[in-house]
């Protein structure tokens, strides 16, 4: 006889089955930690560097403002389609405390300047200087530059870095290998009608750091988690094997996005990760991104919501022709279906835009999928963090350490619960760590102009 309270237990502990594969143990996350410090060294080591999954790049930020740099400064910002250019003005106030005022101005990078040569993508970026300069009647100063920059530099000081490999949709030609401040400096001229003195180059998590210590003088990491992640902090320089000197500190971009790519988390990709990752512009690479990073979140919804479908497990065994499309699951989605109300409409609305009309278990089922996915990428980061936060400690030999942490990043900003369940995970993993966690606003373009301040007071005392 058939009992559909027994199929419904049977369905719902097929579910529980595949879903479980998400959820990591305390264990898990802790063994994940501890490969990510073992490749932390490896990439912080000469005769490792090469072979490391973490590159742990020295950006020759090393010294963090502390309040005497003002005037005027000038900051780009280029790390995706869209690239501003910003005037930030350091000053004092009343109180002797920072004052900073940003004027800012965002514009369109053309597909062809971004896929086309170098030349013509830095002579474009020179255009929309000029564009703002004229805008605010500064054409006639020299004034100091920073430039954040998001793509993996090899640095080899402050103001100079070779281009390793674009990402994020750029392909302009005779960039990689080339040092892309003397690309910027080459286009100014070429265009011959103001001049800058570009003093740094830095990434956004290393901008958003410095942007977040102007706040709190105890932020020594920095981070990003939206399309892409990734994280900085202040190292002890006796470890930077890359660089020269053994005083005080300095900041190194992990570059942690790629942690995996030596087979390091094997046992803990699933099946939609591989899809995901088969599927990419770059299969193999970016392991640790793909499982947390916003670019790769909707997708790995969507792979699993099929093989319910495909199991009769959801949708009564049937999917649209949308739901079916690769990319067709947003990330956005999942942040939506985590703040419905309870009346499952948002989830409703989000599910019948695909194609599908759903019942009410249908919807929870959507909602459970949603949740675990989001929260192994809010462990997995998490675990990474740890990683950073306990190597500070022990390196600096302290019993308990302070820390504030500068985080930037749509997924970080945007999704309802992914903060509070990183927030966990980072204290549970640091047991003698104080961490307080700072939303960097505004952080790549002030961090950029903030670097070149602390750059051109250190040129000026030299």
């Amino acid at each position: 006889v058939f009992d559909p309270r027994a199929a419904d237990e049977a369905s719902s502990e097929r579910i529980e089955e595949i879903l479980s594969k998400f959820r990591l143990n305390k264990e898990e996350l802790e063994e994940v930690m501890n490969r990510m410090q073992l490749e932390m060294e490896r990439g912080l080591r000469i005769e490792t560097h090469e072979e490391a999954s973490v590159k742990m790049l020295p950006t020759y930020v090393c010294s963090t403002p502390e309040g005497s740099e003002v005037g005027d400064f000038l900051a780009l910002d280029l790390g995706g389609t869209n690239f501003r250019v910003m005037l930030v003005k350091v000053g004092k106030d009343e109180d002797r405390s920072w004052k900073i005022e940003t004027k800012n101005q965002m514009y369109s990078i053309p597909e062809d300047a971004m896929t086309g040569t170098a030349e013509m993508l830095f002579d474009y970026i020179a255009e929309c200087m000029s564009d703002f300069l004229g805008k605010h009647h500064i054409k006639h100063k020299k004034l100091p530059l920073g430039f954040t920059f998001s793509f993996p530099v090899r640095h080899e000081d402050l103001d100079k870095g070779i281009l390793l490999n674009w990402t994020k949709g750029f392909k302009a030609s005779g960039a990689e290998g080339n040092n892309v401040v003397g690309l910027l400096r080459d286009a100014i001229k070429r265009r011959g009608e103001f001049e800058m003195d570009v003093v740094a180059m830095v990434n956004d998590t290393v901008a958003t750091m410095i942007s977040c210590y102007y706040e709190d003088r105890s932020c020594e990491v920095g981070m990003i988690v939206g399309t892409g992640c990734n994280a900085c902090y202040m190292e002890e320089m006796r470890t930077v094997e890359l660089v020269e000197g053994e005083e005080g500190r300095m900041c190194v971009n992990t570059e942690w996005g790629a942690f995996g790519d030596n087979g390091e988390l094997e046992e803990f990709r699933l099946e939609y990760d591989r899809v995901v990752d088969a599927a990419s512009i770059n299969p193999g690479q970016q392991l640790y991104e793909k499982l947390i990073s916003g670019k790769y979140m909707g997708e790995l919804v969507r792979l699993v919501l099929m093989k319910l479908v495909n199991e009769n497990l959801l949708f009564n065994g049937e999917a649209s022709e949308q739901l079916k499309t690769r990319g067709s699951f947003e990330t956005r989605y999942v942040s939506q279906v985590e703040s419905d109300s309870g009346d499952r409409k948002q989830i409703y609305n989000i599910l019948s835009s695909l194609g599908v009309l759903p019942s009410e278990l249908d919807c929870d089922i959507v909602r459970l999928v949603c949740e675990v996915i989001s929260t192994r990428s809010s462990h997995m980061c998490g675990a990474g963090l740890a990683a950073v936060i306990n190597r500070m400690r022990e390196r600096r030999c302290q019993d308990t350490l302070n820390i504030t942490v500068g985080i930037d990043g749509s997924v970080y900003k945007l999704h309802p619960y992914f903060r509070d369940r990183f927030h966990k995970v980072v204290r549970e993993l640091t047991p003698n760590c104080e961490i307080s966690f700072l939303q960097s606003e505004e952080g790549s373009g002030r961090g950029a102009a903030l670097i070149s301040a602390v750059a051109s007071k250190m040129a000026a005392a030299c």
